[in-house]
């Protein structure tokens, strides 16, 4: 008889309509491959050299204000760029370009540059989420965006090129492609169900309670039933909102609280700053209602086995299917059972 915590088998990801293949027979394998070096997470609380810390030098010669809290920019060297002029190119069906124009910035999240979301105080993260409510406001006002990707590389491993904590906000001229996919999948639930999809998925998610890491009035920390990267997870509004810009105080306080519990959590797993890509889904701006949309956030950590064992993508997994050894209700598990108290600040 099949049985889906020992047997290999593939979930399918709501959102996006695509699947992932789990192996639980395969958690318990050796592992002789490749370890990563440990970053030394260790930095002092102001850098000299550091572009993004307060009253320094950027790298175009810009000096950073003397910030005491939050502090938002547009990039010195942006992917995207508001004066892009229109342009297409299609050879035969065959080489297919357009032009695209947007708007990037980056987010300091403290002037101290040694504390990461889950060394910050509540109240500090708190004005975080402020900053990012009012950033979206601000340029979903702009008529040319369509999007606007709020998100945060944690970490080296990530490719962070800067160790000050901070994030990013990069607002599109047109609908990126995950952003389609998730579109695709919640409108067509809403146009059969009258619900968002996310919220009957969290009904059954509060039933089961399999892959629960940690929850709060509004808000809750899953490992999805679809999750590709070991200990990923989404933060998932209880309450129907589209975007950020729908949050009430109430609700922002309750945001910032759970980004510290989880991040938390990540960091106690191996005791490391704990690296990861995170980023808010909301519905697309300028381009109708989208009453479908149910803000998440989603978190993409690279660890697996221990703080210098990284989960790599290849074979199969670029060729084929997305694969993973660590059932999501292993992994929740694993972190719901965690301190909410972060080993640094333990007695």
């Amino acid at each position: 008889m099949f049985e889906i915590k020992e047997h290999p088998h593939t979930r399918k990801n709501i959102l996006t309509g695509e699947w992932v293949l789990v192996s639980p027979n395969r958690s318990k394998r050796p592992w002789q491959g490749k370890v990563e070096t440990v970053p030394n997470d260790t930095r002092p609380a102001y850098d000299a050299e550091c572009y993004l810390c307060s009253g320094n030098k950027r790298s175009d010669g810009s000096k950073n204000p003397d910030y005491k809290d939050t502090f938002v920019f547009t990039n010195d060297f942006s992917a995207l760029l508001e004066d892009t002029p229109d342009g297409v190119i299609n050879k035969n069906d065959l080489l297919v370009a357009k032009s695209e124009s947007g708007i990037c910035k980056v987010i300091c999240f403290s002037p101290n540059h040694s504390l990461t979301l889950p060394l910050m105080a509540e109240e500090d993260i708190e004005k975080v989420v402020n900053l990012w409510q009012q950033e979206f406001t601000e340029l979903s006002n702009n008529p040319f965006i369509k999007y606007i990707q709020i998100f945060e590389n944690k970490g080296d491993t990530m490719g962070c090129s800067n160790p000050h904590p901070h994030g990013q906000i990069w607002a599109s001229s047109s609908i990126p492609l995950e952003l389609e996919k998730e579109t695709l999948q919640q409108k067509q639930y809403f146009e059969i169900h009258g619900k968002s999809l996310l919220s009957d998925y969290i009904d059954i998610e509060l039933e089961q309670k399999e892959r629960i890491v940690v929850e709060n009035e509004h808000f809750l920390v899953v490992v999805p039933f679809w999750a590709v990267w070991p200990y990923e997870t989404m933060i998932i509004s209880k309450r129907h909102v589209t975007d950020i810009g729908e949050f009430t105080e109430a609700e922002k306080k309750s945001l910032a609280a759970i980004l510290k519990k989880l991040t938390t959590k990540y960091d106690n797993l191996f005791k490391i700053s704990f690296p990861y890509s995170a980023g808010i889904h909301q519905r697309p701006v300028n381009d109708g209602l989208h009453n479908e949309w149910h803000w998440h956030m989603h978190f993409y950590p690279p660890l697996l086995r221990s703080a210098s064992v990284k989960k790599f993508m290849v074979g199969y997994e670029m060729l084929a299917n997305p694969q993973r050894d660590i059932t999501p209700e292993m992994a929740a598990l694993s972190l719901k059972e965690l301190s909410e108290i972060h080993y640094k600040n333990k007695p």
